[in-house]
């Protein structure tokens, strides 16, 4: 059973460590992957998906026909469809709230300044794939694109063996306005998404997580196209006080270690005995865990439970991590919200457990992770947005401010800057 950590001897620094900078081999491999799919295009793309994934898409094709989405309907049943249905309601709902307006401000001079929002045309989102359906990362990445206004929106999801998608991640797709869909996953999909082959037009923006190859392949393309971040593994901290109950923080903390083997699971607390029930209560739980391996090794190697001296200790530790998930499960956690500086989502109370987020509340559940939540924001709307200055200047506000724009520009040594509004005063 895990032992409770005094404060003082918990560094959080090492959460911070990211995977995917730490194994040079890995990102070999991804390069040249992106090298293939460059010079290859589609022959890449079926010859890596047949040796990854094991399916053969010179038969299948590479992306998704309009049968395939008809089928797939057929394939789920009717509570299923009617549950994503009304997640979709909630989170479309939510980030329609998020859209901006551009604006204009006009001045007495006759001048006018202003910002322009407007969307992405193409943007890729993947989603994690293979014998795992997650058709709640199609809604989190598809409806703040949506929302947006992006007229196309490319799905990519590594096939089955067989070479087909998942149903429920098909119908997901179609019911968000997905325009695209094709059957490819891993680096190789980055690199389509980015450079285009022959079947796919390149995007301007790739979003959604994916495992360390698709991570480090978004950090490779970036500068060719945009990206929403560099995921990494899933995590959870909860802050905790005496009215914790036991079995509900380990069913929190074990939501996150199913994860994957890398995801880290944080319990604090300023109760000791609270801290050490939880964690028996973990070990009881994880002997009915059906994926009981990967939480527990989780768990085991980077999960922890925390105790400090009070709640202020435990929210600057919270803080100083910057946790992808933070749970307030406190008496009063609307006391407590105003001290959070750093988290990619904040859940209030015992009756906001983390799966509420990732599921079906509103907010988007692609969050920042590795303590990069101390400068990168949650996945939505914006993300989806460019802006664009416009100015528009009278004879009037040129004149009175020629003289100070020249001497600005010559102080920089741009001589033909000065001239450009110079010459129009002599005209």
């Amino acid at each position: 059973m895990k032992t409770v950590i005094k404060y003082q001897d918990f560094d959080p620094r090492k959460l911070r460590q990211k995977v995917y900078s730490q194994d040079q081999k890995i990102k070999n491999t991804v390069v040249e992957i992106i090298r293939d799919v460059q010079t290859q295009g589609d022959e890449a793309l079926f010859r890596l998906t047949a040796k990854l994934d094991g399916a053969d898409l010179k038969t299948r094709g590479l992306q998704v026909s309009p049968q395939e989405i008809e089928e797939a309907y057929l394939k789920v049943d009717q509570s299923f469809l009617q549950a994503l249905r009304q997640a979709k309601d909630n989170i479309y709902n939510y980030h329609a709230k998020q859209k901006r307006t551009s604006w204009f401000e006009s001045k007495e001079d006759g001048s006018l300044l202003g910002q322009l929002y407007r969307p992405l045309e193409r943007v890729g989102i993947y989603v994690p794939g293979g014998t795992a359906a997650y058709p709640s990362s199609v809604l989190m990445n598809a409806l703040p694109a949506l929302v947006a206004g992006v007229e196309q929106i490319v799905m990519v999801s590594p096939p089955l063996k067989d070479g087909t998608i998942l149903p429920e991640v098909l119908v997901a797709a179609q019911e968000c306005g997905v325009t695209e869909i094709y059957k490819i996953g891993g680096a190789q999909a980055i690199a389509a998404l980015a450079y285009g082959t022959a079947t796919i037009r390149p995007v301007d923006k790739i979003t959604g997580p994916g495992n360390i190859y698709v991570t480090l392949a978004k950090k490779e393309v970036y500068g060719t196209v945009d990206i929403d971040m560099l995921a990494g593994p899933s995590e959870i901290l909860i802050l905790t006080d005496q009215s914790g109950r036991p079995r509900e923080l380990a069913a929190d903390l074990l939501s996150q270690a199913e994860h994957d083997l890398l995801a880290s699971s944080i319990l604090i607390s300023p109760d000791l005995k609270l801290l050490e029930e939880t964690a028996a209560e973990v070990e009881e739980q994880l002997k009915k865990l059906p994926r009981a391996d990967i939480a527990r090794a989780s768990w085991e190697n980077n999960g922890a439970l925390v105790l400090v001296e009070d709640l202020k200790q435990g929210m600057d530790l919270a803080n100083s991590i910057a946790p992808e998930h933070l749970e307030l499960v406190v008496e009063n956690p609307f006391l407590w919200l105003g001290q959070v500086k750093n988290a990619g989502a904040v859940f209030l109370g015992r009756n906001t457990p983390e799966p509420v987020g990732d599921y079906f509340a509103g907010p988007n559940h692609i969050l920042p992770t590795g303590g990069t939540a101390r400068f990168y924001s949650v996945l939505d709307v914006d993300t989806f947005l460019k802006k664009i200055s416009i100015v528009s200047y009278s004879a009037q506000a040129l004149q009175r401010d020629a003289e100070q724009i020249a001497l600005l520009a010559r102080r920089e040594g741009l001589e033909a800057h000065a001239r450009a509004v110079e010459v129009r005063q002599k005209q």
